[in-house]
């Protein structure tokens, strides 16, 4: 293993925008797509652009979802980003249904069709924090993040919900789970607050 984070790479959007995100907060970040790799590291990213079940079919077929699960289960500490969040649940209705990979009780559902309000939600909004995190150090109380998706997830234990913000309907924005981290809006465009918590990943 080297000292850098290990970013899942499973053919799913932009991915080299974390690693570049990473570097700009002064810590390394290495794709990998080896299982066996991924099984040995202790710090890992699931970023991710795109479908659910095309993401699903990508890590299965290259064997990374066992791996994942293997990983987590040793105690390594996983940051899903947008799509990476996600696949953490338990299903999504996206094209589906399809199944997660599990790790947070809950499903991904579809953003309503409301008046005034267009799907994907894109742009700027405020997160409200369910309480205080190693994550979320430094960021400010009411940070703006930016967001782009048309799905969100739905937690069935809401003690899972780190942070909210509102489309049309609350949403969940961030999760945490012992070492399991999620974080629905991108990072690497969100100024400071999200650079903030890539650094606070990355000093853990």
């Amino acid at each position: 293993m080297s000292g850098a984070i290990a970013i899942v790479d499973y053919g799913m959007g932009n991915i080299r925008s974390v690693i570049n995100a990473l570097r700009e907060v002064g810590a390394d970040g290495e794709l990998v797509s080896d299982p066996q790799r991924i099984t040995r590291e202790h710090k890992l990213i699931l970023p991710g652009v795109g479908a659910f079940g095309e993401a699903m079919r990508n890590l299965k077929k290259s064997n990374l979802d066992r791996a994942l699960d293997e990983a987590r289960s040793a105690g390594a500490q996983i940051l899903g980003i947008c799509l990476g969040m996600q696949l953490m649940f338990s299903d999504s209705e996206e094209d589906g249904p399809h199944q997660g990979l599990n790790w947070i009780r809950g499903s991904v559902k579809r953003f309503p069709d409301s008046a005034g309000l267009r799907v994907p939600h894109m742009g700027w909004n405020e997160l409200r924090f369910a309480h205080q995190s190693i994550l979320t150090g430094g960021v400010g109380e009411k940070p703006d993040v930016y967001f782009l998706h048309s799905f969100h997830c739905v937690c069935a234990d809401g003690a899972d919900v780190l942070a909210t913000s509102d489309y049309g309907v609350p949403f969940t924005a961030m999760i945490e789970r012992g070492p399991l981290y999620g974080i629905q809006f991108h990072p690497e465009k969100s100024q400071q607050p999200g650079l903030a918590m890539l650094r606070n990943f990355a000093a853990l």
